[in-house]
């Protein structure tokens, strides 16, 4: 399938006598929401991937010649599912192939008996898809850009930009695991309760890495997109999965990180750490939809390592100053946290709580035990409590190792504006 930008498919355009608010930006907006729902609709009635992608494409032009003309229908994600659904049959009428797929699928849309029927209830066919596309036999980065693909509309163009490769390298990968599902024979289905914990960690693995992919500090829209398309995934998780508290953990997680996201950078680009960042600017709505999520998982009482991290950006965004941080409840829940994630990560993020809690010498003690040599959080740290312990010929030395590992123009200027204040100190 070839993408299409929005002024060639088909030759469609903006019509004369546009009604207000029916313009290209807007279907746009509204396939972009909808797109995931058709798309995975027609792949449970067509079975094949690639079906589905090119019918709702053909609707979309479709859609860029009607709507300005005659106004948005009713209910514009059913027309788009219909409309994706006759141009598929459509095409599939043209070849010997498609016919023939046309008349199995007449067959098991009229079933001979009960037997034929599906077992199980299915509340939406999208969340088939999100597990589809995390499935384990797909490669990490084939399951970020199929879900993005294909659940959060996004075209290959856009997948590519967001991870800063090449289009036709990112065509590549989607036509390979599109590939790969179908050799492998990948089933399009909800797995079984028995296969459900392993399975949904996977797919809320990769919407917090959609997210962490547009979370880099900085001015970038293409990121703004990613942190949108992540949380409206866990939006629709949870609303598909309501009694997985995870799902719910990681929405709320996700939402309480972007309350801070727009204090974390200056006017001039630079990082402000958290505890520098103006309060006034974090976004209370968000604020106040994650606390209530955090608040329904607690009262569940079946703790997991996101809603356990939400927990504790809670208490972060609870606080009216840093001054006012409740960092003994926090070191309590990252206590927690270790026991359910054991990763040097964590027990970072732990030692940091632990510093603010019994000081910087317990925290250095504990950051000198990991292994994360390449990992610029850990040099950052140890150049932190080393400053704060009056060692600053060391902190500078942390402060520029730091600095050569940091992923981010915002982060590396941060830490060499750093370790610069502290030379003029020496």
């Amino acid at each position: 399938m070839t993408d299409r930008s929005a002024g060639d498919r088909n030759g469609a355009g903006r019509a004369g006598g546009t009604p207000a608010g029916v313009d290209e930006a807007a279907i746009g907006r509204i396939f972009r929401e909808e797109s995931g729902r058709s798309v995975a609709t027609l792949i449970r009635v067509f079975g094949q991937i690639e079906i589905a992608e090119d019918a709702v494409q053909d609707a979309f032009a479709l859609a860029l010649r009607a709507w300005p003309r005659d106004g948005l229908p009713p209910n514009p994600g059913g027309w788009i599912t219909t409309t994706a659904r006759r141009c598929a049959i459509d095409r599939l009428r043209r070849d010997v192939r498609g016919r023939e797929l046309l008349h199995e699928l007449a067959v098991r849309e009229h079933p001979p008996g009960p037997g034929g029927q599906e077992a199980g209830p299915v509340p939406d066919d999208r969340l088939r898809l999100i597990f589809t596309c995390c499935h384990p036999a797909l490669a990490p980065e084939a399951q970020v850009a199929l879900t993005l693909r294909l659940l959060g509309g996004l075209s290959t163009g856009e997948v590519a930009r967001a991870f800063l490769i090449a289009e036709p390298a990112m065509a590549q990968r989607l036509v390979r695991a599109k590939r790969k599902i179908k050799l492998a024979r990948i089933p399009y289905r909800v797995p079984r309760d028995r296969e459900l914990p392993g399975r949904l960690r996977a797919v809320l693995a990769v919407i917090y890495l959609i997210y962490n992919a547009g979370a880099d500090p900085g001015p970038a829209p293409a990121g703004d997109g990613l942190r949108a398309e992540a949380i409206r995934l866990a939006r629709i998780l949870t609303s598909l999965m309501p009694d997985e508290p995870e799902a719910a953990g990681l929405l709320a997680l996700l939402l309480l990180t972007e309350s801070r996201f727009r204090s974390r950078v200056a006017a001039d680009g630079a990082l402000v750490l958290l505890r520098d960042q103006d309060r006034s600017r974090w976004d209370r709505a968000l604020i106040g939809e994650g606390h209530a999520l955090v608040r329904a998982c607690l009262r569940r009482d079946r703790p997991g390592p996101y809603q356990v991290q939400a927990a504790i950006n809670a208490v972060h965004t609870d606080a009216e100053s840093v001054q006012a941080t409740d960092w003994p409840q926090i070191l309590t829940l990252y206590d927690q946290l270790l026991a359910l994630a054991p990763t040097p990560v964590v027990a970072l993020n732990r030692a940091i709580a632990v510093g603010e809690v019994h000081g910087p010498q317990a925290a250095l003690d504990l950051v000198d035990q990991l292994n994360l040599p390449a990992y610029h959080a850990l040099h950052a740290t140890r150049a932190d409590l080393l400053r704060r312990l009056g060692r600053l010929g060391h902190a500078v030395a942390a402060y520029d190792a730091a600095a050569a590992l940091a992923p981010s123009p915002a982060e590396r200027h941060y830490l060499d504006a750093q370790a610069a204040i502290l030379r003029q100190r020496k």
